[in-house]
């Protein structure tokens, strides 16, 4: 015995299916607040790779003994599965002293313009020689990370003139991002 659908029934159930995969769309785009607080809380672990183009000065200060100031730009691409992003523009400057250690300061910007702040320190800029960092602060999302990160600094030419170009190996850290909640909103009137 064969048995015939309906144009009604085949209708009622196109509607169905319909209506379910409606609901089920718009129930996965309103993620609740407190999902996404949580998110912005945990902890993001990453690793990455950063070219680096830039100069730097240095000054002989006897045997043995000289300063530097350099300042380098680049690329920097994170990965991870909670990387903060995938890219930045990454800028640093900073201070070497080969009798009291290297000191920069560093600013990560991402494709909204939006910036992660950093702080250097290291025994010095040698290849080789690992570079602690932490975060202390930026804009925008990334107001009130938290973390930090060391990596590895391997100079690829590096002229007389004081042109460098070079690459950060080893590079891993974690950061936080704070809460929205932690910010509160300024006030519109004086007290």
């Amino acid at each position: 015995m064969r048995h015939h659908c309906r144009p009604s029934n085949v209708a009622r159930w196109c509607s169905f299916v319909l209506l379910a995969a409606l609901l089920c769309i718009s129930c996965e785009s309103q993620a609740p607040p407190l999902q996404q607080t949580a998110e912005s809380d945990q902890v993001r672990n990453f690793t990455g790779t950063w070219i680096t183009t830039g100069n730097r000065q240095m000054m002989q200060l006897g045997s043995g003994h000289e300063a530097t100031i350099f300042r380098y730009t680049g690329s920097l691409l994170l990965g991870g599965p909670q990387r903060l992003k995938a890219g930045f523009k990454a800028e640093v400057i900073g201070f070497t002293d080969t009798k009291s250690g290297m000191q920069g300061r560093c600013v990560w910007t991402d494709e909204r313009g939006e910036k992660v702040f950093s702080e250097l320190h290291g025994d010095a800029v040698n290849p080789g020689q690992l570079i602690q960092a932490r975060f202390i602060g930026g804009t925008g999302r990334y107001a009130g990370v938290t973390g930090d990160y060391t990596f590895k600094w391997q100079r690829l030419i590096d002229n007389e003139d004081g042109e460098v170009s070079g690459r950060v190996v080893d590079l891993k850290g974690w950061a936080r991002l704070e809460t929205p909640e932690s910010h509160p909103a300024p006030s519109g009137g004086r007290q």
